[in-house]
């Protein structure tokens, strides 16, 4: 049964009417005040921002970090890794269980571990504890991601409700950034201090998740049943090619270290068998819905149809977000140490050089808000990530002579266009093009892939940082040691400009899968008239203003 929806086009009354749809949220949405609904929006915004907060405030403090626990450089990655092991490998499980058992239980079980873990952080004494207890936070409370699909229905509302929370990703960046600088070199406690803070932020946005969040509705599906064979599968999977992807480069020899190997080697076939158990699951209970209350033929973790929706193109927008990521994490890990290792700047200094990149991601998140509905796809994935490679081959040409208004001002200010474009557009199309209930699994699909890709773009980037200073090092009669520490500088300025190229390559090959298969894809902000048909031909749209109906684009 197709059901309407009519919105005005986003003129400047229009814009005003839309934001009071925050107040009724008719016919899909809970009635509720403006005030409570803003509330939501701010929650859900502020939980962002101290998610992304927690990584860029450890990413400026690593050297102090490194230098506090005595870890080698080869081993910082994992403090950054550990966020997107966390996210990334269990993001499916748990987002399963949020559709099933309530999104406001999951995000307030999450704030609680979240705040534990963080102060758990803060008492680490050694770089193996904290990596650990650095994962263990995140892994309930990207339920925002559903809160706030669930607490909007399709509507100009629902895309400036977005667009504000993707806003949270540059704003938890400068948050991250500028406290994490300050707290890291003013305080007693240093980089402890940043963790302190985290848990006490989380807590505040815990009690207001509690008052402004609207209660569970139960869910719609007939069989209530976690598929906890599939759950293990990916979840071990993905850890083992995660961990594999963090400690292949510094293990004792390298990818050829045995232990290496197998475990790459199981986690493959793990995730192998999840694929082919989760597509078996869903062929069984198409052909026999009765067969989903049997212990052993659960309804599937993900369904791996939901891969092909919009056409397939919902792979593709995945990829892409997999690519930018990757492009995007790598840039920033490698030039705060370029900043602090090679020109030797302080914490603070360093967080002062990156105050653009927020500043302009902000402005971005915005301008997606006021043109989503007016724009393709096609035009936020294309051109978000030329600037993100623009941005990273600045850096790679860098001249560390200049000032920095040469090279790096320039690529701080670009650098954010692929990510935020991506994620603000492709958060609306993810929504648009999944069913109702499976609003949680494709949200933290997308974080999945965003997380893996931040693994991913660390680990290729490292291979080949360490490389290039191997081989430069021994040009010039040098053997690098375990610690890297008696690099010559001139062979670490190469590292650090092949790394730019690495990231270069992953937002080149964002942009080239946009321009082959998203070419046809159309708008996905909410316009004047949209169709919802339950069925997995829902897809986004293409603007036809003369037309009563927005109609799939052809291929």
């Amino acid at each position: 049964m197709s059901k309407e929806l009519n919105l005005a086009t986003p003129s400047g009354k229009e814009l005003g009417r839309s934001v009071s749809n925050l107040e009724t949220a008719k016919g899909d949405g809970p009635q509720r005040s403006l005030l409570r609904s803003v509330f939501i929006v701010i929650t859900c915004t502020a939980a962002m921002v101290v998610n992304i907060s927690n990584t860029t405030s450890v990413s400026i403090s690593l050297p102090t970090i490194e230098k506090g626990l005595n870890i080698e450089e080869e081993q910082l990655q994992w403090l950054v890794s550990a966020y997107s092991l966390s996210s990334g490998c269990l993001l499916l499980f748990f987002g399963r269980l949020a559709d099933l058992y309530g999104r406001k239980k999951a995000f307030m079980l999450g704030t609680v571990c979240q705040v534990a873990f963080s102060l758990g952080c803060g008492f680490a004494q050694d770089g193996v504890t904290l990596a650990c207890v650095a994962w263990l936070p995140r892994c309930w409370r990207r339920c925002y991601n559903t809160i706030r699909t669930h607490a909007f229905p399709p509507s100009r509302a629902r895309s400036i409700a977005f667009a504000t929370f993707a806003a949270g990703a540059p704003v938890g960046g400068a948050f991250g950034m500028l406290i994490g600088g300050v707290l890291t070199q003013l305080t007693s406690t240093h980089w402890r201090s940043i963790f302190y803070m985290a848990a006490a932020t989380s807590a505040l946005i815990g009690v207001s998740g509690l008052i402004s969040f609207d209660a569970d509705v139960p869910s719609s599906e007939l069989v209530k049943r976690v598929d906890w064979i599939g759950a293990s599968l990916v979840t071990i999977g993905l850890v083992l090619i995660v961990f594999v992807l963090g400690e292949g480069e510094i293990a004792s020899d390298g990818w050829k270290t045995p232990y290496i190997i197998a475990l790459l080697v199981i986690g493959v076939i793990l995730v192998a068998l999840f694929l082919v158990w989760e597509w078996k699951l869903e062929q069984i209970i198409e052909e026999d819905p009765s067969r989903a209350a049997s212990m052993w033929t659960p309804p599937p973790l993900m369904k791996l149809s939901l891969w092909t929706r919009a056409r397939g193109r919902m792979a593709v927008v995945l990829c892409i977000a997999f690519l930018n990521w990757s492009a995007f994490i790598g840039w920033s890990f490698w030039v705060q140490l370029y900043y602090q290792n090679y020109l030797l700047l302080s914490p603070v200094k360093t967080m002062i050089r990156f105050i653009p990149m927020f500043i302009v991601g902000c402005l971005c998140n915005f301008f997606v808000a006021m043109v989503v509905s007016k724009l393709p796809w096609l035009s936020f994935a294309v051109s978000g990530s030329l600037l993100t490679a623009t941005a990273t081959i600045l850096f790679a040409l860098i001249d560390p002579t200049v000032t920095y208004w040469a090279f790096c001002f320039p690529s701080t200010v670009l650098i954010v266009f692929g990510a935020d474009f991506v994620y603000s557009a492709g958060t609306i199309f993810i929504a648009k093009t999944s069913l109702p209930h499976e609003h949680s699994v494709a949200a933290a699909l997308f974080q999945t892939m965003t997380q893996i890709g931040t693994a991913f773009g660390l680990t290729i980037s490292t291979i080949v940082f360490n490389s290039a200073v191997d081989k430069e090092s021994a040009k010039l009669g040098v053997t690098v040691n375990a610690s890297g520490t008696n690099a010559p500088m001139s062979a670490q300025l190469v590292g650090y400009k092949d790394a730019q190229w690495t990231s270069t390559s992953f937002a080149l090959m964002g942009a080239l899968l946009a321009a082959l298969f998203l070419w046809s894809v159309g708008i996905v902000g909410h316009q004047r008239v949209i169709r919802h048909v339950d069925s997995d031909e829902t897809m986004a749209m293409k603007h036809e203003p003369n037309s009563a109906e927005i109609s799939p684009r052809p291929n």
